[in-house]
Formats: C-alpha cells, structure tokens, sequence
C-alpha cells in the first residue's frame, strides 16, 4: 500500500484528497498545511509519495519541493495547482515533480496520475 503525504493549506482540500485516497487504496500517514510543516513532517515519516499544493503560506510548494529534494533526492512529490498556473507547475517539473494535477480536478482523475506514478 503506497503511504502519502498530503501538503494542503485548505482543510477542506485535504479532506476531499484524503476521503479520495483511501477509498481507492491509499495509506494516508500525514498532513501539513504548508511547506514549513511538510519538510519537517516528511523527515518523520519518510511516505512514499507526497501530494503538495503550489500556493501556500509561510513556504511555497515549489520552495518544499526544492528543499525535499535536496534533503531526499529520491522523495517522489506530485504537485497540484489551480488553474493558470502553466508557468509554475513547468518549473516544478524542472526542479523535480513526478507529475502535477490541476484543480479542481476529477477524482479519477488524480487517482489515475497517482497510479502511473506510483507504478515507478
């Protein structure tokens, strides 16, 4: 079972990826609520993959992806990102991603993308 870590600012957001997860067979080991909480909380638990917004507070998704890798250069993190945001979600994929989702998105469709991901 792949253990993931979701990085969200909005609550509300990660329940709805969370309630996802596991109904399609996902082991959810932790949450943050912003880049800060997420490096800590992934040297922790060390999950398999993490799911992390772009558009935080205190520390951005693309600063988390930068200092994640550097810390783990195997750490597999997927990005999500609204709308609009082509330009951002191109310099993840640079720094590192595995892949991106944009919201709102379909939940098949993330579990799709998580899949192929995970299937690594």
């Amino acid at each position: 079972m792949t253990r993931v870590m979701i990085v969200d600012d909005t609550e509300f957001m990660r329940m709805v990826i969370r309630d996802t997860l596991i109904k399609h067979g996902y082991e959810v080991v932790a949450e943050a609520a912003d880049g800060e909480e997420a490096i800590q909380t992934y040297l922790k638990i060390k999950p398999d993959l993490v799911l992390m917004d772009i558009t935080m507070p205190n520390m951005s998704g693309e600063e988390a992806l930068k200092k994640l890798l550097f810390m783990d250069p195997k750490a597999k993190v997927l990005m999500c990102s609204s709308l609009g945001q082509q330009a951002v979600i191109t310099e993840s994929l640079k720094i590192g991603a595995v892949g991106f989702i944009v919201k709102p998105f379909e939940p098949d469709e993330m579990v799709a993308v998580m899949r192929k991901i995970t299937a690594k």
